[in-house]
């Protein structure tokens, strides 16, 4: 990174600074600081505010059509249902992701120092490149979340922009995690929703049909595309040891230094740690001075990805709260849960995932319309994570399709056309595992 010889406008500078502002309140409160509420969410859709006239002209449409959205159900539940909506803090949607892309982007300021790049070598390509890319992403993500993609993306770009199979294995690869890892904002939401619950179970149908997943998508993309000049992930130990060591340390700070706290949260203090020990054996000088140039230059450069995340949390709230408002708590969608109702509740899901709806929506509101004993909790959690992982691959608005178009610029519509063929075969698999699921409970 250089000192730009023209300074960046003042508003960029401004957004970039808020930006970092939020990202350092995020981490004062994992700390226990007491803040004001809502500060972060309030820093980061200001600095989107900065930037708006800055965006893309898609994304602009996009995330103002999101946000329009959001705001419009928000007003149908408070004035045609009665809900009571706490106005102050629906900007907090997916802020807490938001501060996670932010520290993250701190990887960029390990290594390269003093402009001494290293040399990238000879890459893998073939169908051995993008199978090494699926699998980095899917077990290196099943811990790190999205922050892999990003990781092992930025590496790969560094050979020329992502072409289109290196994309469909990065999001198939880190979607698929979901279908068995204990790390993942979707496990974490299915054990809150299905306490009781039987763990080992839901890994052991969850983690072959992950391998399924695998298998398909190297099928699928060496069908489809000539892979002989497609570079992919190595997972040579060079390679891998960034990637290994922080998750390394995440798994040490969850289990050990501070484990109440998620993984998304460790993330968003650690990397940015990370970047600045990396830095520091430089001097203070030259760690402010790359902090300095990070925030005027690459933080506002994610005003793509962090305009959609935060409108699209802002659909996320109208979306549930109208939707909670709508059918009240005495309504119940089954009677009873089994085989049939399972099925009709995934591909309800994925259809919805298709329409723009992230799966979080469609598991939280089939949740709330069910009443489960503890037997019929196993096969919902499947559903839930199962619907995650294909829903989440072939959603546009998903959080793996919007890191997509916010970090590399491939559309969202795009990506779910390239998905609609996986998410069909992997939908025939699930309906198996669910009937077969069943079956074993």
């Amino acid at each position: 990174m250089t000192d730009s010889a023209t300074p960046p406008p003042l508003r960029h500078a401004l957004a970039g600074y808020l930006i970092l502002a939020g990202l350092v309140l995020q981490v004062l409160r994992f700390a226990g600081v007491p803040l004001l509420p809502h500060l972060v969410s309030y820093g980061f859709w200001l600095a989107v505010l900065l930037l708006w006239p800055a965006l893309p002209r898609r994304t602009r449409r996009q995330a103002g059509a999101l946000a329009g959205l959001g705001l419009g159900l928000l007003v149908v539940a408070q004035w045609r249902y009665g809900a009571d909506v706490a106005w102050p803090r629906m900007l907090d949607g997916n802020s807490y992701v938001v501060a996670m892309l932010v520290g993250v982007s701190f990887i960029g300021l390990i290594g390269n120092r003093r402009g001494d790049a290293r040399p990238l070598g000879h890459p893998v390509t073939g169908r051995r490149g993008i199978a090494g890319t699926w699998l980095g992403v899917h077990l290196l993500g099943a811990i790190l979340n999205l922050s892999t993609v990003f990781m092992i993306g930025d590496r790969l770009q560094r050979n020329g922009p992502l072409a289109m199979p290196q994309l469909l294995a990065l999001n198939r690869g880190l979607s698929s995690a979901a279908l068995w890892s204990p790390f993942f904002a979707s496990m974490g939401v299915v054990m809150t929703l299905a306490p009781e619950m039987r763990f080992s179970t839901v890994v052991a149908i969850g983690l072959p049909l992950a391998l399924c997943a695998g298998l398909l998508s190297l099928a699928d993309l060496s069908r489809r595309f000539d892979l002989t000049k497609t570079a992919g992930f190595s997972l040579s130990p060079p390679s891998l040891l960034m990637p290994a060591s922080l998750a390394a340390l995440v798994m040490l700070f969850h289990y050990g230094l501070t484990p109440g706290l998620s993984i998304v949260s460790i993330i968003t203090f650690l990397l940015p740690a990370v970047a600045l020990a990396s830095n520091l054996p430089l001097g203070p000088r030259w760690t402010l001075r790359r902090v300095r140039l990070h925030t005027l230059d690459r933080l506002p450069a994610m005003r793509g990805e962090i305009s959609l995340f935060l409108c699209a949390g802002l659909l996320t709230q109208g979306l549930s709260i109208c939707i909670a408002a709508a059918t009240g708590s005495e309504w119940t969608l089954f009677p009873h849960f089994g085989p049939l109702e399972a099925v009709a509740s995934f591909l309800a899901i994925v259809a919805s995932a298709v329409l723009g709806l992230h799966p979080i929506i469609g598991v939280s509101v089939l949740a709330s319309m069910l009443e489960l004993d503890a037997g019929r909790q196993t096969l919902f959690a499947f559903v839930a994570l199962a619907s995650w992982a294909v829903g989440t691959s072939v959603g546009p608005l998903s959080g793996i399709n919007l890191s997509l178009q916010g970090r590399y610029g491939v559309s969202g519509t795009r990506m779910m056309r390239q998905n609609l063929g996986y998410a069909a075969v992997m939908t025939t698999l699930v309906v198996v595992a669910i009937l077969g699921l069943d079956a074993w409970l």
